[in-house]
């Protein structure tokens, strides 16, 4: 799975990377959790760059996608994530898959080992190699009962690989930004067309680095939270309001 991520590169880097127009200014996020604001990325069918290669759109969902047919948001699990495996079928997330696929920019992300069958250890799982990776996602608009529209998102997981299996059966899929287009094209490439994309990342693409428990704690938004757990005096303190 995947219940906090950060977001750390420069708008400019984001842009450059995945064709992205016009990414207004945003501070480095070190601790984002479901229900807070996401960037997400979207085709442009208007706008094409160099090759005919369709530009993208940024704009802000919330991280937990609410189907558009839900008549009580709060009587529905959190959907911050959905399994690649089962999303094309399931009614809260088959009409995105086929029409609203986006990509969610990341700098990283965080995972727990299970210590015990408790939730014990937690890792920042970040790339190897520098520069802004994305997640694959899907976007839904949910039209509330007073007329307002809220945009909405979740990411898609599948089965970890080997380098992070020891920590969690589950791991976000990344877009590699050849293949952005492809993921991203809702009018000519179906379900089936992207199906070879919803696999794990390969081996030696990311990195898990133990961390203190500070992250644990939503009010902890600060670059602390990525420090290793194994440098000397890096004792966290009592974390307080924990999400888990």
């Amino acid at each position: 799975m995947c219940g906090r991520f950060t977001l750390t590169d420069p708008p400019r880097a984001i842009s450059e990377r995945f064709l992205v127009d016009a990414l207004e200014p945003f501070p480095p996020r070190y601790n984002i959790a479901p229900t807070q604001p996401v960037l997400v990325l979207r085709a442009d069918e208007h706008r094409r760059g160099e090759k005919g290669v369709v530009r993208r759109i940024g704009h802000l969902a919330r991280w937990g996608l609410i189907p558009s047919w839900t008549k009580d948001p709060s009587a529905i699990p959190l959907l911050f994530n959905a399994r690649s495996e089962t999303a094309h079928e399931r009614n809260s997330f088959k009409a995105a898959f086929r029409h609203r696929r986006c990509l969610v920019p990341a700098s990283g992300f965080y995972e727990w080992r299970r210590d015990g069958g408790r939730r014990g250890t937690p890792f920042f799982v970040r790339p190897t190699e520098p520069g802004p990776i994305a997640f694959a996602g899907l976007c839904e608009t949910y039209l509330a009962p007073d007329g307002s529209e809220i945009d909405t998102a979740t990411i898609l997981t599948t089965a970890a690989n080997a380098d992070l299996r020891d920590i969690h059966e589950r791991m976000p899929i990344v877009i590699a930004p050849g293949e952005a287009e492809r993921w991203l094209d809702c009018r000519d490439c179906e379900p089936r067309d992207v199906a070879d994309l919803l696999s794990p990342a390969p081996e030696g693409f990311f990195e898990p680095v133990p961390v203190s428990d500070r992250v644990n704690t939503v009010a902890n938004m600060g670059p602390e939270v990525q420090e290793r757990a194994d440098q000397p005096g890096n004792e966290p303190p009592p974390a307080q309001g924990s999400l888990f």
